[in-house]
């Protein structure tokens, strides 16, 4: 993946034949404390979600982004993760698929970009896997709630990019909004 510096991306990989990569709470938490070892430092989390088999990260590049330095950070996130669960679960091999995504998000279109944040915080809710939005454990939405104590996202970055809301109720309502299919299969493709 190439990453330019002052940039939006969206970065996605799933579990090899769409297997589950999260088996248990731990697990999750474990998948965000290398995020926040690992990528932090390199890039500012704007939202993410983890999904039973699959995750969503949206990012934006520091000004002083180092060659590789975002590759690196997933490489390691991604490999010491995998090497804990094959641990965990008694098994070998990749968790991953072989390629994690990226998609650079045009910072002159803040409405498509907007609709990737949300879509992201509505993935739990379109897989059927909760029947709100704020229900959901394992997503930034929980974040800009007000809901949880971890701090990984630089909300004040992604309200000034998104426009978004600073009342919590208001920023769920928006949150909620039904979002185009073909927006979702052009954006999120596996």
């Amino acid at each position: 993946m190439e990453f330019k510096s002052n940039a939006l991306y969206l970065i996605y990989n799933r579990g090899n034949n769409s297997q589950k990569i999260f088996f248990n709470y731990g697990n999750y938490l474990y998948f965000l404390k290398k995020i926040e070892k690992y990528l932090l430092k390199h890039c500012d989390l704007l939202a993410y979600c983890l999904m039973p088999n699959h995750f969503h990260l949206l990012i934006e590049t520091t000004d002083n982004l180092k060659e590789e330095s975002i590759n690196k950070a997933i490489q390691i996130i991604l490999s010491s993760y995998t090497q804990g669960i094959n641990k965990q679960e008694d098994s070998t091999g990749s968790l991953f698929q072989q390629h994690t995504k990226s998609k650079l998000l045009d910072m002159n279109d803040p409405l498509f970009a907007a609709t990737c944040f949300h879509y992201i915080h509505q993935n739990p809710l379109r897989a059927g896997l909760v029947k709100q939005l704020e229900r959901w454990e394992f997503s930034s939405l929980k974040e800009y709630l007000s809901l949880t104590k971890q701090k990984l996202c630089n909300q004040d970055r992604a309200k000034l990019l998104f426009d978004l809301p600073e009342k919590e109720e208001s920023f769920l309502m928006l949150s909620n909004q039904v979002i185009r299919e073909e927006v979702i299969r052009s954006t999120f493709e596996f």
